[in-house]
């Protein structure tokens, strides 16, 4: 919920632009796509508990509250410097994780 607020896409959607299935989206993620997911979540969290928030739907309000903020960090940011934040990019290049995967079945035999 929060990601889908900051971002504008699902963390399915935004997996699915980065080309990966399984993968931690997270691993994925640009420097700046880590940056908003972090403001998002610490502005959603500092928001419920100075709201005192218990139960789904206060955390929601919250949730949506604190990725909204974000979201108008990003879109000023995008402004700016007329790149966008949320991209296919990958910080991991696929060829890693095959090389990982390769290593991997190497050591079992």
């Amino acid at each position: 919920m929060i990601h889908q607020e900051w971002a504008d896409v699902s963390v399915q959607e935004h997996k699915k632009l980065k080309g990966i299935k399984n993968q931690n989206l997270r691993d994925h993620m640009s420097e700046a796509e880590l940056i908003f997911t972090a403001l998002a979540e610490l502005s959603t969290r500092q928001i419920a508990e100075s709201e005192n928030a218990t139960g789904l739907e206060e955390n929601k309000k919250a949730s949506k509250i604190g990725g909204n903020i974000a979201k108008s960090a990003r879109l000023e940011l995008e402004s700016k410097t007329g790149r966008k934040v949320v991209t296919s990019e990958n910080y991991l290049p696929p060829t890693k994780a095959k090389q990982i995967e390769s290593k991997k079945k190497k050591k079992k035999r």
